[in-house]
C-alpha cells in the first residue's frame, strides 16, 4: 500500500471505514475531509447497523495530523481549517446515529487519541500506546481535548497532555476507560470486533440510536466549541516558538 484512502466495506451489516496513509496513517485534510463524509454516510445507510473504524496497516493506527500540511500553514485561516480537520471528524462520529467501534491495533499519537476517544466502544492490542505529543511544538491537543477528557477524564487527559514526550500503554489506557478490551495479537483483535460489531446487529437500530443520543448527551455544543478551539491552534501554530520547533521537521 502506498497512496492514501479511505474505504467503506459493508459486511453482514458492520460497516468498516477503513483509512491509510503512507506516513503512519497520518491524516492530511483532504482524507480527513473523506473520512467525516464517509461516517456520515454510513451513518445514513440503512444496510449498516453498527460501524467499525480502523486504520490499514498492522502497526500504527494513526499518527495524528500531517506535519507536511502543519509545516506549510502562514495564516490564522489556514491553520483554523487545518485544525478544523479532526474536529470534523469527532462531530460526524458524535453525530452519527450509530455505534462505531474503534478498532486500534497499534500505537495512536494527537489526533488520533482523539479518533479513539470519539468512538462508542473501542478495542485494542497491546501495542496500542497512546501519545499526546502537540505540547512538542508548542501547540496543545484543543481540538481533541475534549473527546479524550470525556474518556480518560480531566486528570487522565492533564497527564499525557502535559507529559508530552511519554507514550502511555495500552493497559493504562484501558484502566482510564479508553479502551475496553486489549489483545495479544492484531488476530486476536479482529476476531471480537467482528463477533461483536455482528452481535449488535441483532439488536433493535433505534434503541440503540436512543442508546447513542443518550451517551453523547451534553456535547450539543461541539461544534462550535471545537471550532474555537481550531481557531486557538491556527494562531499558535503561526508563533515563533512553533515555527522555529517545526523547522527540525522539515
Amino acid at each position: 500500500m502506498s497512496e492514501p484512502y479511505v474505504k467503506t466495506k459493508n459486511k453482514n451489516g458492520v460497516g468498516y471505514i477503513e483509512f491509510f496513509h503512507p506516513a503512519h496513517n497520518s491524516l492530511p485534510g483532504n482524507v480527513l475531509s473523506e473520512l467525516a463524509r464517509s461516517i456520515t454516510s454510513a451513518g445514513e445507510d440503512d444496510s449498516i447497523k453498527v460501524i467499525v473504524l480502523q486504520s490499514g496497516g498492522d502497526r500504527t493506527f494513526c499518527a495524528g495530523a500531517s506535519f507536511t500540511e502543519l509545516i506549510d500553514i502562514n495564516d490564522e485561516e489556514t491553520g483554523k481549517v487545518f485544525f478544523s480537520g479532526f474536529a470534523n471528524v469527532i462531530n460526524a462520529m458524535r453525530k452519527c446515529p450509530k455505534f462505531i467501534i474503534g478498532r486500534i491495533q497499534g500505537k495512536t499519537v494527537g489526533g488520533g487519541v482523539g479518533l479513539a476517544s470519539a468512538t462508542d466502544y473501542c478495542m485494542a492490542t497491546k501495542y496500542a500506546a497512546i501519545k499526546l505529543s502537540e505540547l512538542n511544538v508548542g501547540i496543545g491537543p484543543f481540538v481533541v481535548g475534549p473527546a479524550v477528557q470525556r474518556k480518560l477524564g480531566l486528570s487522565g487527559m492533564s497527564q499525557i497532555a502535559m507529559d508530552a514526550n511519554s507514550f502511555y500503554s495500552a493497559e493504562w489506557a484501558m484502566q482510564k476507560g479508553l479502551y475496553t478490551k486489549v489483545f495479544d495479537s492484531v488476530e486476536k483483535l479482529d476476531e471480537e470486533v467482528k463477533s461483536f460489531a455482528e452481535g449488535l446487529c441483532n439488536y433493535n437500530p433505534k434503541a440503540m440510536t436512543e442508546m447513542k443520543t443518550m451517551f453523547w448527551r451534553g456535547t450539543e455544543d461541539w461544534d462550535q466549541l471545537l471550532t474555537q478551539r481550531a481557531k486557538i491552534s491556527g494562531k499558535l501554530v503561526l508563533s515563533s516558538f512553533t515555527k522555529e520547533k517545526l523547522k527540525e521537521y522539515k
